[in-house]
């Protein structure tokens, strides 16, 4: 896939210290892009919906609000992708942001080429292929990326984002194991171990939804000491 073209890349940089947010907006147009910045949290709503930017880099420590409040203000009125740019490096709390909607996240300090770098990339997992037919058909289950549905046996499906985005991960490639630390890094963008509960407990919420259990599996097979798989229960 090629990358997103960065000259049509509009970014929305929502951070308070004046001297960050100037230093990143010029790194950021710098490196092709159209740069919307505030400094607040009242500000970023406003601007989300006047601007309508592509993208979204959002500092947590702001003065008005905090940052995981405005994330989850932006989740209920659009999917804009949203990089949080964060100086707190607690796992649990990385974890907690990323179920919580957000797409990615960069520890400060950090370059604006690396920022430009993970937009980029983010743009590229959410914005689907213009194929005729994007849907991923799996036996009786069918995942569609573009509206962002999933149904098995014409039944839809009530999944969260990273329920979504779990899913479908594992539909796209049908029979493979994917193994937990591939899904941390793929869904969650956590390329370390240590949070396989992440994954597991999603895993069970999914199957619950699907109609299923870990002990008598149909479309989701876990394989002990190696992964999950996805699988058209027809073919077996």
């Amino acid at each position: 896939m090629t990358d997103y073209p960065a000259l049509m890349v509009r970014i929305l940089v929502v951070e308070d210290d004046d001297a960050i947010r100037k230093a990143l907006s010029r790194g950021l147009v710098e490196h092709g892009a159209t740069v919307i910045a505030v400094a607040s949290a009242v500000e970023a709503i406003k601007t989300l919906q006047t601007e309508r930017p592509e993208a979204v880099m959002l500092d947590l420590g702001l003065p008005d609000l905090d940052g995981a409040d405005v994330l989850a203000l932006i989740r209920t009125t659009s999917d804009v992708p949203v990089v949080i740019a964060t100086a707190r490096d607690d796992e649990r709390e990385i974890v907690r942001l990323l179920d919580a909607g957000a797409d990615d996240y960069l520890i400060k300090p950090f370059s604006a080429g690396q920022a430009m770098a993970r937009i980029r990339a983010v743009l590229r997992r959410t914005s689907p292929s213009a194929s005729a037919d994007p849907r991923v058909v799996v036996g009786g289950l069918v995942v569609d990326p573009v509206s962002r549905t999933a149904s098995v046996d014409g039944q839809e499906l009530t999944l969260n984002r990273k329920e979504f985005d779990l899913l479908l991960a594992l539909a796209s490639r049908p029979g493979e194991v994917v193994s937990k630390r591939q899904l941390l890094a793929e869904v969650w963008q956590m390329p370390w171990g240590g949070a396989d509960r992440t994954v597991d407990v999603h895993l069970s919420w999914i199957r619950r939804k699907l109609g299923e259990t870990a002990a008598e599996p149909r479309y989701l097979h876990s394989v002990r000491g190696v992964g999950v798989k996805l699988v058209d229960p027809g073919a077996r």
